[in-house]
């Protein structure tokens, strides 16, 4: 509606200013005899075609030039040639891109073509003036048209360049943070799930002295551990470059250390390799790493005691793992307890591999799938 009442104070704007040169006397009529209404005709026809800019540059175009030959046949005025100016600029600036490079192309040979025959037919100066003035009033607002167009996609196509470099600033934000998340989750879960349980253990059952020394022994060693990577991991996300190595960056090589740090917590676990153990890639290797630690950490505080089997199979294309654990399924579930699940899910699919976890038998099963073509 705005841009409507625009084009109608526009096209006002002009025959009101067309009208006073015809009462100034701007106007000469090539017929004596016609009444000189009849001479705003031509003028109130192109300032119509002004109300098309918008809708149908085409038709204003079209329209425009109409009553230019109308204005020209009747008697040549130079209000009528100035709202066409108008006409042919907002074509430029509104219409499509076929119609700007017919527009051009027609107004520089049409300016040729009339400085030829003017220089033809005069056979002096006068036949370029009369060249120059076509191009002033056709090819100079078909140039500018163009220019404003120019810059007015340019700043469109920054602002959509702004909004993609804010949605992608948006997307990388989100990523980071899922990934802190799940890599604070898989340093510090494993643990402080040992300390509470032991201490859980230390404090409702009579261990004995030695049952109460080898807790608070699990539960030192977790606490300093535990300590020992959250202070790593602060220090590389404050500043990467003289923390020493990422913390996230653990693999599979540091799987008889978390075995061995699980077997003194209480559990019993079978590592049963296939295959041929061979260097994989960054990612395959630290989401296995920490797929297996999840488990692992699930099966100690959901589990009802009994031997958990690890099974790593070094395929050609894809490493595959299963951790089956004893599971109760009446165990009482608390906040934040699927947040390892959705965690190894996601660095599974990050991948392209894919993870399944739940109950089965009796026991809980984790199968994964983590593909080695293409994965970072």
């Amino acid at each position: 509606m705005k841009g409507r009442t625009l084009d109608l104070v526009l096209a006002g704007s002009c025959f009101a200013a067309g009208t006073l040169m015809f009462a100034i006397g701007q106007y000469q009529a090539r017929f004596p005899a016609l009444p000189h209404s009849v001479l705003l005709l031509p003028l109130a026809v192109c300032c119509a075609a002004v109300l098309l800019r918008r809708v149908s540059p085409v038709a204003s175009v079209l329209v425009g030039a109409a009553a230019v030959a109308a204005d020209l046949w009747i008697g040549p005025s130079l209000a009528t040639a100035l709202v066409f100016t108008q006409v042919l600029y907002d074509a430029c600036v509104h219409g499509r891109p076929l119609l700007v490079r017919v527009l051009l192309t027609g107004s520089v040979v049409l300016s040729v073509l009339t400085g030829a025959v003017g220089l033809v037919v005069v056979r002096d100066a006068r036949g370029l003036a009369i060249a120059v003035l076509f191009a002033l009033v056709t090819v100079v607002p078909v140039l500018t048209g163009i220019h404003v167009r120019h810059h007015r996609d340019q700043a469109v196509a920054a602002r959509q360049l702004a909004r993609l470099a804010e949605a992608d600033r948006a997307n990388a934000v989100a990523a980071e943070r899922a990934r802190m998340a799940r890599e604070l989750h898989d340093v510090i879960a494993n643990h402080l799930s040992a300390v509470a349980i032991h201490a859980t253990a230390a404090l409702s059952t009579d261990l004995g002295p030695d049952g109460t020394r080898r807790a608070l022994t699990v539960i030192r060693e977790n606490s300093v551990q535990g300590l020992a990577e959250m202070r790593q991991l602060i220090g590389y996300l404050r500043d990467p470059g003289s923390a020493g190595d990422d913390p996230s960056v653990a693999g599979l090589s540091g799987l008889d250390a978390l075995v061995g740090r699980a077997e003194r917590a209480g559990l019993a676990v079978d590592v049963t390799v296939l295959g041929a153990p061979a260097e994989l890639p960054a990612g395959v290797d630290r989401a296995a790493f920490r797929i297996v630690q999840e488990s692992l950490t699930n099966a100690l505080k959901h589990g009802s005691g009994g031997r958990v089997a690890l099974s790593l199979d070094y395929g050609t294309s894809a490493l595959s793992l299963r951790v089956r654990s004893p599971y109760v399924s009446a165990s009482t579930a608390v906040d934040g307890a699927s947040a390892g699940l959705v965690g190894m899910q996601e660095r599974a699919a990050q991948l392209g591999g894919t993870l399944s976890a739940g109950p089965t038998g009796g026991e809980w099963l984790v199968v994964a799938r983590l593909p080695l073509v293409g994965a970072a």
